[in-house]
């Protein structure tokens, strides 16, 4: 069963097409955490400020836009496809993240990763959480060519 991962770039007058990866690359990245998890299926949808602070107001209860925001689906549905669920990147907060276009696409592909390992059920509410997904984080964009730490800026 072959992944099925839809990239949707929102309409948004902040969202620069320019500093926006093609959904080649994101899904090459979102099939680069899948890793094992073969047949799943997820929504990478790229936002403006404004849905991402609905969003995260509407979700977590932070009236802020915030770099990404994963939404594991609930319950199954009757498809050929395991959906994950979905994955939304703030544009407007990774380009004031990452300035830099020689160290944006590295940003990029972290948000991706670190989204997938979310509707994974990964999570880093805790300190030991924390330090396996960031090293799964390491490992994964290291295999896709970008070196250095996830969390330099």
């Amino acid at each position: 069963m072959e992944e099925a991962i839809e990239v949707q770039v929102a309409d948004a007058p902040d969202v620069d097409l320019r500093d926006v990866p093609s959904p080649e690359l994101m899904r090459r990245w979102a099939q680069a955490a899948l890793g094992a998890s073969q047949g799943r299926g997820l929504c990478i949808r790229v936002v403006g400020r404004e849905e991402g602070r609905f969003l995260n107001a509407s979700y977590r209860e932070s009236d802020r836009a915030t770099n990404v925001l994963a939404f594991p689906a609930g319950g199954t549905l009757d498809t050929e496809i395991d959906l994950l669920g979905d994955i939304a990147i703030c544009a407007p907060v990774v380009r004031e993240e990452a300035p830099e276009q020689s160290i944006r696409q590295r940003h990029w592909a972290h948000m991706v990763v670190h989204g997938v390992l979310h509707l994974l059920g990964h999570d880093h509410r805790y300190e030991d959480e924390a330090q396996w997904m960031e090293s799964c984080e390491e490992a994964i964009l290291s295999d896709l060519g970008f070196p250095g730490d996830a969390h330099e800026q």
